[in-house]
C-alpha cells in the first residue's frame, strides 16, 4: 500500500507539477458593474490589487479590486479634453496614450501627477495600442504616417520615446493602420512583438522593435473597417487574432485565426461560424493555450478548443477585457466597467 503511494506521489511530481491541471470549460460568467459613468473605456490594465483605466474626456483612474472603490481624475491640455486609448505600466509607472492630434503620452510624475513625455502633431497622428516589454524598454503604435506605420519605442523606462524611422522598418501599405478598439493592437512576449493592422497585417519583432517583418494573415482586410482588432498570445507559439467589420458585425467569414509556431503561418478557425465582429480577445490564463474569450459590443464569446467552436456566454456589451486569474477578468466599455465571473 505503501509502495503505490509513493508511485503514485513520484508521478505526480515529475509530471503533475510542470503541467497545467485540466479545467472544467466555461458554462456561464457573471457580470457584475463596479463603476459606472458618462465615458468611452477602451483601455485598462490590471496593476496589483488595482485595475487602472483611461478614456475619453481625459478621464483615468483607478480601482481597488478589493473593496472596488474607484479613484478618478482628469486631465485638460490645453483647454482640450485627451482622448484616452491606450495605458501600460512598469514596475514604477502608469502610462496613457491619447489618439488624434495632438497625440499625447503621459506617465507618472513626481508625486503622482501625470507628467506629459511625448507629443506628437499632425493630420494623419492617431496612436491605438501601447504596452511594455519590461521595466526600461516599451512600444506604442499608431496608424500610418509619413509612408510606414507609427511606432514608438523607449528605452529609458518610458521617460523618452522616438518614433522609428520609415527606413527601419518594411513597406508600408497605403491607409494602414492599427483599430484603437481595446488596446490589444500589441502583443509582446520575451523579446518578440507583434503588432496586428488594418490590413489583416502582422508586424514581428524579435529584438524588441530594433528589425521588423511583416507575416500574412488569412483575415479579411480589404475595406477600411475590416481587419485585425485584436490579438493575444499565450505564449511564443500559440496566438489568436480576431476582427471582422464592426459596420457588419454579423460577419463572421474570415475574422477569426490561430498560429502555434509564433506567427509564421496562421489558419482561419470556426470560419463563417459564429462570433462575428469582436474588438478584444484574449487567453484564459493556465488553459494550455486552448481557452479563449473574446468580447466586443456583441457580446461575451468563449472557446475551449484553441478557437474551433465557439459559444455566446452573455449579449453583455464591452470593447476589452483582462484576466486578474483563470475564472475573474475585469471589463470595460461605453459608461461602465464590470467584473465578470466565468463558471
Amino acid at each position: 500500500m505503501k509502495f503505490s503511494f509513493l508511485i503514485l506521489l513520484v508521478v505526480l511530481l515529475l509530471f503533475g507539477c510542470n503541467q497545467e491541471m485540466k479545467k472544467t470549460p466555461f458554462s456561464s460568467v457573471q457580470v457584475a458593474i463596479i463603476y459606472e459613468d458618462s465615458v468611452s473605456i477602451r483601455a485598462i490594465e490590471i496593476m496589483g490589487n488595482s485595475l487602472a483605466f483611461a478614456a475619453d474626456k481625459g478621464v483615468f483612474g483607478s480601482v481597488d479590486l478589493a473593496t472596488n472603490k474607484v479613484r478618478l481624475n482628469a486631465i485638460d491640455f490645453e483647454g482640450k479634453k485627451p482622448h484616452f486609448r491606450s495605458v501600460s505600466y512598469t514596475n514604477s509607472d502608469f502610462f496613457m496614450l491619447s489618439i488624434g492630434s495632438p497625440a499625447l503620452l503621459y506617465k507618472t510624475g513626481e508625486a503622482g501627477k501625470m507628467e506629459l513625455v511625448y507629443k506628437e502633431e499632425g493630420e494623419n497622428v492617431f496612436y491605438d495600442a501601447m504596452t511594455f516589454w519590461n521595466s526600461k524598454e516599451g512600444i506604442a503604435v499608431g496608424d500610418s504616417n509619413n509612408g510606414c506605420l507609427s511606432i514608438l519605442i523607449t528605452r529609458d523606462g518610458g521617460k523618452s520615446w522616438f518614433r522609428i524611422p520609415c527606413e527601419n522598418l518594411p513597406e508600408g501599405v497605403g491607409g494602414e493602420g492599427a483599430f484603437a478598439a481595446s488596446n490589444t493592437n500589441i502583443k509582446v512576449q520575451g523579446d518578440k512583438a507583434w503588432i496586428a493592422t488594418t490590413n489583416s497585417r502582422i508586424y514581428y519583432s524579435e529584438n524588441k522593435g530594433v528589425s521588423w517583418r511583416v507575416l500574412a494573415t488569412p483575415i479579411l482586410g480589404e475595406k477600411p473597417t475590416q481587419g485585425i482588432y485584436s490579438l493575444d498570445f499565450y505564449d511564443a507559439k500559440i496566438g489568436v487574432a480576431i476582427g471582422g467589420d464592426y459596420t457588419n458585425p454579423e460577419s463572421n467569414t474570415r475574422n477569426k485565426a490561430i498560429t502555434t509556431d509564433g506567427g509564421s503561418t496562421w489558419k482561419l478557425i470556426a470560419n463563417d461560424k459564429d462570433p462575428g465582429y469582436k474588438s478584444c480577445v484574449q487567453f484564459v490564463p493556465n488553459s494550455n493555450g486552448n481557452e479563449i474569450v473574446a468580447i466586443g459590443f456583441t457580446g461575451i464569446s468563449y472557446s475551449s478548443d484553441r478557437g474551433e467552436s465557439w459559444r455566446q456566454l452573455s449579449k453583455e456589451s464591452f470593447y476589452t477585457l483582462r484576466f486578474a486569474n483563470d475564472t475573474i477578468a475585469y471589463a470595460a466599455g461605453k459608461n461602465r466597467i464590470a467584473k465578470l465571473s466565468f463558471k
